[in-house]
Protein backbone atom coordinates (compact mmCIF):
# COMPACT_ATOMS: atom_id res chain seq x y z
CA UNK A 1 0.00 0.00 0.00
CA UNK A 2 1.48 3.44 -0.92
CA UNK A 3 1.07 6.58 1.46
CA UNK A 4 2.76 9.67 1.68
CA UNK A 5 1.81 13.05 2.35
CA UNK A 6 1.74 16.35 0.82
CA UNK A 7 4.04 19.09 1.89
CA UNK A 8 2.71 23.20 1.28
CA UNK A 9 4.79 25.19 3.93
CA UNK A 10 5.99 28.83 2.58
CA UNK A 11 9.42 28.11 4.70
CA UNK A 12 9.52 31.87 6.16
CA UNK A 13 10.41 32.73 9.50
CA UNK A 14 7.36 32.53 12.14
CA UNK A 15 5.48 29.96 10.13
CA UNK A 16 7.09 27.04 12.41
CA UNK A 17 7.07 28.96 14.97
CA UNK A 18 3.43 30.06 14.80
CA UNK A 19 2.11 26.27 13.78
CA UNK A 20 -1.02 25.53 15.24
CA UNK A 21 -1.30 29.18 17.17
CA UNK A 22 -2.38 31.26 13.96
CA UNK A 23 -0.73 29.59 11.01
CA UNK A 24 -3.19 26.51 9.23
CA UNK A 25 -3.19 24.51 6.00
CA UNK A 26 -6.43 23.51 6.47
CA UNK A 27 -9.65 25.94 6.39
CA UNK A 28 -12.28 22.89 7.36
CA UNK A 29 -9.99 21.66 10.16
CA UNK A 30 -8.93 25.08 11.80
CA UNK A 31 -11.27 27.45 10.60
CA UNK A 32 -13.95 27.95 13.41
CA UNK A 33 -11.03 28.80 15.68
CA UNK A 34 -10.97 31.96 13.78
CA UNK A 35 -15.01 32.96 14.11
CA UNK A 36 -15.08 36.67 13.46
CA UNK A 37 -11.55 37.02 12.98
CA UNK A 38 -9.67 38.46 9.82
CA UNK A 39 -7.38 35.90 8.55
CA UNK A 40 -5.53 35.61 5.26
CA UNK A 41 -5.40 32.90 2.57
CA UNK A 42 -2.15 32.56 0.77
CA UNK A 43 -2.45 31.18 -2.68
CA UNK A 44 -4.11 31.58 -5.69
CA UNK A 45 -5.88 28.32 -7.00
CA UNK A 46 -8.21 26.25 -6.30
CA UNK A 47 -7.46 24.67 -2.91
CA UNK A 48 -6.17 28.75 -1.50
CA UNK A 49 -9.97 30.20 -2.97
CA UNK A 50 -12.12 27.50 -2.51
CA UNK A 51 -10.87 27.30 1.53
CA UNK A 52 -10.74 31.20 1.68
CA UNK A 53 -14.84 30.83 0.35
CA UNK A 54 -15.11 28.37 2.95
CA UNK A 55 -13.08 30.93 5.87
CA UNK A 56 -16.06 34.04 4.50
CA UNK A 57 -18.67 31.88 6.20
CA UNK A 58 -17.13 32.15 9.71
CA UNK A 59 -14.38 34.91 9.86
CA UNK A 60 -14.98 38.54 9.35
CA UNK A 61 -12.34 39.29 6.47
CA UNK A 62 -10.14 36.91 4.53
CA UNK A 63 -7.56 38.66 2.54
CA UNK A 64 -5.78 36.85 -0.18
CA UNK A 65 -2.05 37.38 -0.67
CA UNK A 66 -1.32 35.68 -4.31
CA UNK A 67 2.26 36.56 -6.14
CA UNK A 68 0.96 36.87 -9.65
CA UNK A 69 -1.76 40.20 -10.90
CA UNK A 70 -4.21 37.17 -11.20
CA UNK A 71 -5.48 34.27 -9.87
CA UNK A 72 -5.12 30.76 -11.13
CA UNK A 73 -7.98 29.11 -9.47
CA UNK A 74 -10.84 27.91 -11.88
CA UNK A 75 -13.16 30.87 -13.45
CA UNK A 76 -16.13 29.74 -11.36
CA UNK A 77 -14.31 29.96 -8.02
CA UNK A 78 -12.49 33.50 -8.84
CA UNK A 79 -15.94 34.71 -9.77
CA UNK A 80 -17.40 33.70 -6.71
CA UNK A 81 -14.40 35.10 -4.65
CA UNK A 82 -14.48 38.32 -6.91
CA UNK A 83 -18.44 38.67 -5.88
CA UNK A 84 -17.78 37.62 -2.04
CA UNK A 85 -17.74 41.16 0.04
CA UNK A 86 -15.54 39.41 2.43
CA UNK A 87 -13.01 38.96 0.34
CA UNK A 88 -10.30 41.29 -0.64
CA UNK A 89 -6.56 40.64 -2.68
CA UNK A 90 -3.29 41.37 -2.88
CA UNK A 91 -1.69 41.27 -5.90
CA UNK A 92 1.80 40.54 -7.15
CA UNK A 93 2.78 40.00 -3.13
CA UNK A 94 4.36 37.21 -0.93
CA UNK A 95 4.47 36.79 2.80
CA UNK A 96 8.15 37.37 4.01
CA UNK A 97 7.53 36.63 7.79
CA UNK A 98 5.00 35.70 10.24
CA UNK A 99 5.06 37.85 13.68
CA UNK A 100 3.12 37.44 16.65
CA UNK A 101 3.04 37.04 20.74
CA UNK A 102 1.91 33.74 21.66
CA UNK A 103 -0.42 34.04 18.48
CA UNK A 104 -0.12 35.24 14.94
CA UNK A 105 -0.93 39.05 14.87
CA UNK A 106 0.91 40.31 11.80
CA UNK A 107 2.46 39.61 8.01
CA UNK A 108 4.79 41.39 6.54
CA UNK A 109 4.59 41.20 3.33
CA UNK A 110 6.74 42.37 0.15
CA UNK A 111 5.20 43.85 -2.76
CA UNK A 112 7.10 42.35 -5.69
CA UNK A 113 6.88 45.28 -8.14
CA UNK A 114 8.77 47.83 -5.80
CA UNK A 115 9.94 45.98 -3.54
CA UNK A 116 8.49 47.39 -0.46
CA UNK A 117 7.46 45.36 2.52
CA UNK A 118 4.16 46.17 4.45
CA UNK A 119 2.84 44.93 7.60
CA UNK A 120 -0.56 43.62 7.65
CA UNK A 121 -2.32 42.62 10.82
CA UNK A 122 -4.57 39.36 10.51
CA UNK A 123 -4.86 36.73 13.34
CA UNK A 124 -5.00 33.87 11.12
CA UNK A 125 -2.62 32.35 7.76
CA UNK A 126 -3.88 29.77 6.03
CA UNK A 127 -1.21 28.64 3.60
CA UNK A 128 -2.33 27.09 0.69
CA UNK A 129 0.98 27.44 -2.01
CA UNK A 130 0.59 24.19 -3.62
CA UNK A 131 0.71 20.63 -2.30
CA UNK A 132 3.02 18.60 -3.53
CA UNK A 133 2.53 14.57 -2.98
CA UNK A 134 5.09 13.02 -1.64
CA UNK A 135 5.15 10.43 -4.44
CA UNK A 136 8.67 10.44 -5.75
CA UNK A 137 9.39 7.19 -5.07
CA UNK A 138 6.45 6.05 -7.48
CA UNK A 139 7.28 7.75 -10.89
CA UNK A 140 7.67 5.08 -13.41
CA UNK A 141 6.29 2.37 -11.08
CA UNK A 142 2.69 3.54 -11.18
CA UNK A 143 0.23 6.02 -12.94
CA UNK A 144 0.37 8.95 -11.51
CA UNK A 145 -1.37 12.55 -12.07
CA UNK A 146 -0.32 15.71 -13.53
CA UNK A 147 0.11 16.78 -10.12
CA UNK A 148 1.84 13.55 -9.20
CA UNK A 149 -1.01 11.88 -7.42
CA UNK A 150 -1.94 8.28 -7.65
CA UNK A 151 -4.37 7.53 -9.82
CA UNK A 152 -6.74 4.76 -8.26
CA UNK A 153 -10.08 3.15 -8.49
CA UNK A 154 -12.66 3.22 -5.57
CA UNK A 155 -10.91 0.40 -4.22
CA UNK A 156 -7.74 2.11 -4.07
CA UNK A 157 -6.19 -0.19 -6.89
CA UNK A 158 -3.24 1.70 -9.20
CA UNK A 159 -2.39 0.74 -12.65
CA UNK A 160 -0.52 -1.83 -10.91
CA UNK A 161 -1.81 -5.21 -9.70
CA UNK A 162 -1.97 -5.48 -5.91
CA UNK A 163 -0.34 -2.16 -5.34
CA UNK A 164 -2.73 0.04 -3.29
CA UNK A 165 -2.69 3.87 -1.97
CA UNK A 166 -4.57 5.45 0.03
CA UNK A 167 -4.94 9.50 1.90
CA UNK A 168 -3.21 12.45 0.67
CA UNK A 169 -1.12 10.68 -1.79
CA UNK A 170 -3.91 9.85 -3.71
CA UNK A 171 -6.07 11.43 -6.99
CA UNK A 172 -9.11 13.20 -5.82
CA UNK A 173 -7.93 12.79 -1.85
CA UNK A 174 -10.09 15.47 0.42
CA UNK A 175 -6.92 15.86 2.67
CA UNK A 176 -8.67 15.06 5.63
CA UNK A 177 -8.16 12.29 8.23
CA UNK A 178 -11.12 10.64 8.38
CA UNK A 179 -11.05 10.29 4.53
CA UNK A 180 -7.46 8.71 4.98
CA UNK A 181 -8.45 6.55 7.19
CA UNK A 182 -11.44 5.35 4.86
CA UNK A 183 -8.93 4.89 2.37
CA UNK A 184 -6.68 3.03 4.47
CA UNK A 185 -9.86 0.65 5.15
CA UNK A 186 -10.61 0.51 1.53
CA UNK A 187 -7.09 -0.47 0.30
CA UNK A 188 -6.50 -2.61 2.89
CA UNK A 189 -9.45 -4.90 2.03
CA UNK A 190 -9.05 -4.70 -1.27
CA UNK A 191 -5.43 -5.75 -0.62
CA UNK A 192 -6.52 -8.50 1.36
CA UNK A 193 -8.87 -9.91 -1.29
CA UNK A 194 -6.46 -9.46 -3.67
CA UNK A 195 -3.73 -11.59 -2.22
CA UNK A 196 -6.40 -14.44 -1.84
CA UNK A 197 -7.00 -14.36 -4.95
CA UNK A 198 -3.80 -14.63 -6.26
Amino acid sequence: IATGGEHNKLGVPGEENYAGRGVSYCATCDGNFFKDMNVTVVGGGDAAIDEGLYLSNITKNVTVIHRRSELRASQILQQRAFNNPRMGFVWNSTVEEIHGNGAVNAIAVRNLDDGRIQQVPTDGVFIYIGFHPVSDYLRGIVQLDSAGHVVTNLQMESSVPGVFAAGDIRQFSDRQLGNTVGDGIAAALAGYRYIQEN
